[in-house]
């Protein structure tokens, strides 16, 4: 592991929610008052979600939403409006809830038919945005990631190509346990922000997680053991269940 991982152990999901809603606005608040805006990159998943209501059910002591804009490091190919889609649970979680406008919400283009087009475009819309050249990865103040129990994240799955890609900011990975495209930031974006929160909870992830925490098998196998960023912090939010199985 990186040195600059901080693992902050909590008792039960609710404080794990609790603890990433805090770091959410702590990170915006620097953000906001540093650049004057806030940049974040959501995640789907059962954890994300309950801490999305929570920044909704707190939105007006919450972030600076007309200074705030919201991305997505994965989503499946589907339409936005398919009950499998990454945007459409956080949109009905916080954003269809809270003050902010349509302009600051960029979603993955999903429901092209191509997965590897809907890649190509999300990757335009992240340079003109940052106005970063090709080549360059674009710094986001905040990625929220979550961890499967095989240890992938985003969508970034044991043994799958984009885990080798370099040079591109998004790329259409295919699954094949799914039989399906996934959507996701590559390993440099993600190790290119300013600060990587991982949201890990229950029994489920206390493998995966021992094996990335404190394992010896390779990235390929753990991917998000890969996460490591370059000049940014990483924070590991775990609670009781997920720790389960730590030294």
């Amino acid at each position: 592991m990186s040195a600059l991982a901080e693992i902050r152990k909590v008792a039960t999901p609710q404080e794990l929610f609790a603890a990433a809603a805090d770091e959410v606005l702590q990170a915006a608040k620097s953000a906001v008052a540093v650049r004057g805006r806030f940049i974040i990159a959501l995640s789907g998943g059962s954890t994300p979600k309950s801490l999305y209501n929570l920044l909704a059910t707190n939105a007006k002591n919450a972030l600076a939403w007309d200074c705030t804009f919201f991305f997505w490091g994965d989503e499946r190919h589907v339409p936005p409006t398919d009950p499998e889609s990454n945007y459409k649970m956080a949109n009905e979680a916080m954003l269809e809830k809270i003050p902010v406008s349509a302009a600051n919400i960029f979603r993955v283009p999903a429901e092209n038919p191509d997965a590897e087009a809907a890649a190509a475009e999300y990757e335009q819309t992240l340079q003109k945005f940052f106005a970063v050249e090709p080549g360059q990865f674009p710094q986001f103040d905040l990625i929220l990631l979550g961890m499967g129990p095989d240890g992938h994240t985003a969508s970034l799955f044991p043994g799958t190509a984009a885990l080798q890609e370099k040079s591109r900011l998004v790329v259409a990975n295919w699954v094949e346990k799914f039989k399906t495209h996934r959507i996701t930031f590559t390993l440099p974006l993600l190790n290119a922000a300013r600060s990587v929160v991982f949201l890990v909870s229950g029994t489920d992830k206390a493998d995966a997680l021992k094996n990335v925490l404190e394992g010896d098998a390779p990235g390929e196998q753990y991917p998000s053991k890969l996460v490591r960023p370059t000049d940014g912090k990483l924070i590991w939010l775990i609670d009781r269940a997920a720790a389960s199985k730590l030294n």
